[in-house]
């Protein structure tokens, strides 16, 4: 296997476990053997890897055996030790507790970077003391980016990012850092031109502060700038969840007409259709469009907040209450809390009666109640 397996190996089971849930079983990655050009591959691997250190027990002794590979007098041997060493750390990356679900009652912080040959992301959330990855994110250059200046480099690590994790980021205030100090001005230009422009309008629709931090502390994000995995679609990616709509046989209606046109259409055209699509059009003018995802922007009454709420296909319906009820950060709460948990990202036909049904069902928090007794 050469490099370009490697990489696509370690970014498809990170993804995969990213876009799905930190609980759920990884994918089997084939053996990989490691040639003598792929060091830096390695070196790039083991600074992602360094940074995350503290959440990886004996840490140092395990990446003993890819350390002495990168050794400048080292010869490249790749042993059953090494491959050993390297599926360890690659599963521990993707995996609880440096991988974890994303909280609603957390800040989102992005870590962005860019390098000659890709940009590179890392999407976390501060749980307790520790920054706990949400997801990883990288991208290889195209011929004429990689003639950019290293400002507009970064700057497109920015907006790429800040694209990919859209779902997450839309409607929420997070925290950006970056190593490149000069973005802050250049993001903050008073008439931007051209390309720059274009950008900066994309950016002016997410709420955000930017944060500068020292090269030596950005190594997460480095890491996957410098050797971009081959990119792989996230079961989360825009693509993906405009599938599972158009699948939806109650969103794809409203869907496809947002498509031609924000009028709301008439009864006449709608009525065919069945109950939980007329229950979406008597939600028309709170339905938007993006990036052909269908969305529900709900206010508060005041109108002093507002959320931008996933229109969710009843086939990850599931996923989502497994996640938010069963799961280690779900809690197994009652009704009103996981309803309101959901709520925070998502929308769909009858939220609340499948949030009722779902608790009412979960044999876990039934023995935990105990028997009820029968007078």
């Amino acid at each position: 296997m050469d490099v370009k397996d490697l990489k696509s190996a370690l970014a498809y089971s990170m993804k995969y476990e990213a876009a799905k849930t930190v609980s759920k079983t990884t994918r089997n990655v084939r053996s990989i053997e490691i040639e003598d050009e792929t060091v830096h591959d390695l070196r790039s691997f083991l600074g992602l890897c360094t940074y995350y250190r503290r959440f990886v027990r004996n840490f140092s002794a395990i990446a003993r055996p890819l350390h002495k590979l990168t050794e400048a007098r080292s010869n490249f041997n790749w042993t059953e030790e090494c491959e050993k060493s390297f599926n360890s750390l690659k599963q521990a990356l993707i995996t609880s507790p440096v991988l974890t679900y994303p909280r609603t009652d957390k800040e989102f912080i992005l870590d962005t970077d860019a390098s000659n040959e890709g940009i590179g992301a890392v999407l976390s959330q501060k749980i307790g003391n520790e920054e706990c990855v949400i997801a990883y994110f990288s991208k290889s250059l195209g011929k004429p980016e990689r003639n950019y200046c290293v400002t507009r480099k970064e700057l497109l690590a920015i907006v790429k990012s800040i694209e990919h994790f859209y779902h997450y980021l839309y409607g929420r205030k997070f925290l950006l850092r970056t190593d490149h100090a000069s973005l802050r001005c250049l993001l903050n230009f008073r008439e931007p031109e051209g390309q720059i422009a274009r950008w900066n309008q994309r950016l002016q629709e997410y709420g955000f502060e930017i944060q500068h931090r020292k090269g030596t502390s950005h190594g997460n994000a480095d890491a996957l700038s410098q050797r971009p995995f081959l990119t792989t679609e996230d079961a989360w990616s825009s693509s993906e969840v405009q599938k599972a709509q158009l699948e939806d046989p109650a969103i794809r209606p409203i869907l496809e007409k947002k498509v031609i046109s924000e009028d709301r259409p008439s009864w006449q055209e709608i009525a065919p259709e069945r109950s939980a699509t007329k229950r979406y059009w008597a939600l028309w003018d709170s339905l938007h469009l993006k990036d052909g995802v269908l969305y529900r922007k709900w206010e508060s009454d005041d109108g002093s907040s507002c959320r931008w709420q996933l229109i969710l296909s009843k086939s990850r319906m599931h996923e989502v209450l497994l996640e938010t009820h069963d799961s280690a950060s779900g809690g197994h709460f009652g009704v009103m809390k996981t309803f309101s948990k959901i709520r925070e990202r998502f929308y769909w036909d009858r939220l609340r009666a499948d949030v009722e049904n779902w608790c009412r069902e979960c044999h876990a928090c039934g023995a935990r109640k105990g028997p009820q007794n029968k007078n």
